[in-house]
């Protein structure tokens, strides 16, 4: 386990030196809002596995969020949004403002040649490198010290064989004449803003049943989710403990704006009315003072076109031909939604916000599909 900075320092700078690094997370996210990051680990090879304490070098990573911002090495990762969304804020919190730069995420990759791109991480070096991970500790608390000696190989595991994953990757991509694809798909990864705390009074669109408000009951639950994101935040408690979705749609119907009227709320508890009461009654207050104008708007409600959803599921099955004519999995290229739109509005009209009408996806099957399918 690395516990200071200078010895942090001299690992990742090997790591510079030799242009890529894998690197994972262990960290403990049961009872919080944010994840309690416990160890980061980094592996050069099979060899070079080294262990970050996170807690001993709290508000001192810097020196990795400079690598990870560092252009011209290779961090080589699975499922690499999560895990970056999380050394961002940790390395921000250290003073780092470059955002993580040139990623390789292995379970996207792992689509380009072949196989599944949500493959578990197990399962893809079982298929690459013929190594089976032992995956008994992942109930581990990542936070006490010291960690004994199977959790630390545990930890290690998880980077030791990446390198060579990310290599062999790369060959099959290549001889598979997708290389190009893949460095495109790669640089998507790049986007800042894939790693920033969403828009509090955007999570609305996240409930579960807010496609079926409008009007004032969509702006009070905008207004109430907003309220609970915050809360939750300040808290740092799961959302889920300081209101359910159930809960939200419930108060964005009845829009309450006394207190008295919670004693008909029996999913509500006393404590939870007293600490959080006059706040939901002031976020439903700021709904109903909206002029109509300001209210959000939810899905459309689009008429059931039999000849609109016989053209869709017709490019969605030649969407998947020609995917897996070239080893692509078709679940990378696109989503029902991304090809109904685009058979239904045309490419003119969903780009650049459809993903099938831009970059590779529009080689490989985009044009194609609008061609044969868009009939506006």
């Amino acid at each position: 386990m690395i516990e200071t900075v200078p010895e942090m320092v001299t690992r990742l700078e090997e790591a510079r030196k030799l242009g890529k690094v894998a690197v994972d997370t262990e960290l403990v996210w049961e009872s919080t809002f944010y994840p309690a990051l416990g160890v980061v680990q980094v592996g050069v090879s099979r060899e070079g596995c080294y262990l970050l304490d996170a807690v001993a070098l709290s508000g001192q990573l810097a020196p990795l969020g400079d690598l990870l911002a560092d252009t011209a090495t290779v961090k080589i990762l699975h499922d690499a949004v999560q895990d970056m969304t999380i050394l961002r804020n940790a390395t921000r919190a250290s003073g780092t403002t470059a955002p993580p730069a040139n990623l390789f995420d292995t379970r996207i990759a792992a689509g380009f040649v072949g196989l599944a791109s949500t493959i578990s991480l197990r399962d893809l070096l079982v298929e690459l490198v013929d190594v089976e991970l032992d995956k008994s500790e992942t109930r581990t608390d990542w936070l006490q010290r010291p960690l004994a000696q199977n959790q630390v190989g545990y930890a290690e595991d998880d980077v030791r064989y990446l390198v060579d994953a990310h290599d062999e990757l790369v060959h099959r991509a290549e001889a598979g004449g997708v290389g190009e694809w893949m460095r495109q798909e790669m640089a998507t990864l790049n986007d800042p803003e894939l790693y920033e705390e969403r828009d509090p009074r955007e999570e609305f669109r996240r409930v579960k049943g807010f496609g079926k408000m409008r009007g004032l009951e969509l702006a009070a639950l905008r207004e109430l989710t907003a309220w609970r994101e915050q809360a939750a935040r300040d808290l740092d408690r799961p959302r889920g403990r300081v209101a359910s979705d159930k809960l939200l749609l419930f108060l964005a119907q009845r829009q309450p704006t006394e207190l008295e009227a919670f004693d008909e709320v029996r999913s509500f508890r006393r404590r939870d009315i007293d600490r959080h009461g006059q706040d939901i009654i002031d976020a439903v207050r700021r709904a109903r003072d909206l002029d109509e104008s300001e209210w959000p708007s939810g899905p459309p409600h689009q008429r059931h076109d039999r000849q609109l959803e016989t053209r869709c599921r017709a490019a969605m099955e030649r969407m998947r031909e020609v995917a897996e004519a070239r080893g692509i999995d078709p679940a990378l290229v696109g989503t029902r939604s991304d090809l109904r739109g685009l058979v239904r509005e045309g490419p003119e009209k969903e780009s650049p916000a459809n993903r099938l009408t831009r970059g590779w996806r529009w080689e490989l099957v985009g044009k194609a599909l609008a061609d044969e399918f868009y009939q506006g």
